[in-house]
């Protein structure tokens, strides 16, 4: 749920934490579910108390670690709260700490008493139905992150603009030193200029009345200015400075970004 206090990076983490949980859910719950089978049945066919006692000491711990995980979770969500989060994001997170960790809770405190032993089709039922959530709960994780194909277009727009900003970083070492803008990004340096990934068009440089441009060819906006990986040439007495060189917000298609040498 978006809020106007949230910066992008807020934002950009968000996102990726939805990733992870969906990721760790696809490869962890279906595992966790056949390993909670076989348990079970091993339980039911075995006389070995020594097992048995085990067992039922691993699930004390679980209970005691899913308590300690409830509070401290909602320690942190009223922390959140308190710290100006919207009323309606607190709620949800509260509520969702209590639905997870509080189902667990409730599975595990019956399964101590020996419940889902003699209630076997109601332990099938509950897995069903916890099931049915999580693929609910998946499904609406895939609706608020971009696809992978997404994904990949962003990064490789990223990394065009690291691009542009290697190159530009070489013409301000050119301003430097001849005080003048090279005619053409051949004259730059002996290096190998960046060259843009495959598919998309050749980088450009062109000279203007009051300084350069650089253009590139993105597939979608970009998300936030970039202004962190920006790095103004300092500047120094009477040398050439590029006085906008930060700025590097972008639309879809071709984009030229105008330099202004001062």
């Amino acid at each position: 749920m978006p809020d106007a206090a949230d910066s992008y990076w807020e934002v950009s983490r968000a996102q990726e934490g939805i990733k992870i949980g969906i990721a760790m859910v696809i490869v962890f719950f279906p595992a966790y579910l056949t390993m909670t089978r076989i348990v079970n049945k091993n339980r039911r066919q075995s006389s070995d108390h020594a097992y048995l006692g085990l067992t039922k000491w691993l699930i004390y711990l679980s209970l005691l670690v899913g308590g300690a995980v409830l509070l401290g979770d909602l320690v942190a969500v009223i922390m959140s709260f308190l710290e100006g989060d919207i009323t309606s994001r607190f709620l949800l997170k509260a509520g969702a700490i209590l639905i997870v960790v509080g189902a667990a809770f409730h599975y595990y405190l019956h399964d101590v008493k020996g419940h889902w032993m003699t209630n076997e089709g109601k332990s099938k039922v509950f897995a069903l139905v916890v099931s049915l959530i999580v693929t609910a709960v998946v499904i609406a994780g895939f609706t608020q992150v971009q696809s992978p194909s997404e994904a990949r277009e962003m990064k490789i727009d990223q990394e065009q603009i690291s691009d542009l900003q290697n190159i530009q970083w070489q013409i301000e070492e050119y301003l430097a030193v001849n005080e003048a803008l090279p005619e053409s990004l051949n004259k730059l340096s002996n290096t190998k200029l960046p060259e843009t990934p495959d598919g998309r068009t050749d980088y450009t440089y062109t000279t203007t009345e009051t300084g350069f441009n650089l253009c590139a060819t993105f597939n979608q906006a970009s998300q936030n200015d970039n202004n962190y990986y920006g790095r103004p040439y300092p500047g120094d007495g009477d040398l050439p400075v590029i006085v906008n060189s930060n700025h590097w917000e972008h639309d879809g298609g071709e984009v030229c970004f105008d330099r202004v040498v001062k």
